[in-house]
């Protein structure tokens, strides 16, 4: 079984998450920073598990616009340029059923880099 399609789309840009609604009621919303450091792009995963780059600095990270990309798909542009992956409602769906595990992973793997979610430099954001 495929996974289900929203029927709305949102952005809370003052919490920095996307809140995906469904058919059914069902209402999830995922924080910016886990979707961006979950991108599926080659940029982010690589071209396999031994070439995926960790994602450091993103805990500020918001969104530029949200784009559809036929009816499959949505096209995240982040706010630090980052908008090479898009994201299959099969993969929104895996994302929200996978969040603990795969947030828990991410924090263990920043942590054995000796690296951090928080930006290196001074954060600039246009008005």
């Amino acid at each position: 079984m495929s996974a289900p399609i929203p029927t709305q789309v949102h952005y809370h840009r003052q919490a920095r998450e996307l809140e995906l609604g469904y058919a059914d009621g069902q209402q999830h919303r995922l924080p910016i920073e886990y979707l961006r450091v979950f991108s599926p792009s080659a940029e982010v995963r690589g071209h396999g598990p031994d070439t995926a780059t960790l994602q450091v600095g993103k805990k500020f990270v918001g969104l530029k616009d949200i784009t559809p990309s036929g009816r499959y798909a949505l096209k995240l542009h982040f706010d630090d340029g980052h908008d090479s992956g898009l994201f299959s409602w099969d993969y929104l769906w895996w994302l929200i059923e996978h969040r603990e595990a795969n947030w828990a992973d991410y924090l263990k793997r920043l942590e054995e880099a000796g690296a951090s979610r928080e930006p290196l430099g001074i954060e600039v954001k246009q008005l």
